[in-house]
């Protein structure tokens, strides 16, 4: 996956770089999943798996996972890493749209 592209594109987008062999990821991806359901045709979710798209990984200097990335209109509006529960997520990205 092209990282430029999808940083680059127009629209609120949150990427979750993760890692399948992480217990705080598995944590997290259902509620990844949760969120981009709540917020389809609004934002687009993504996530990454860095093993599988490590340039990606590499261009957005992610140094640990999970590590979400909100975007919007290819700004970097905020980076967090580390697990966060569903409702300060959710926030999170409802207040780029």
């Amino acid at each position: 996956m092209d990282y430029n592209n999808l940083t680059g594109s127009k629209g609120v987008v949150l990427v979750e770089f993760f890692a399948t062999w992480c217990p705080h990821c598995r944590h997290m991806s259902p509620i990844v999943e949760q969120i981009k359901e709540l917020l389809a045709g609004k934002a687009e979710v993504v996530q990454l798996d860095i093993d599988q798209n490590a340039q990606a990984a590499d261009a957005a200097q992610v140094q640990s996972v999970p590590t979400f990335l909100l975007y919007s209109d290819g700004k970097l509006l905020w980076r967090q890493s580390g697990e966060m529960d569903a409702e300060a997520l959710l926030a999170k990205v409802e207040s780029a749209l």
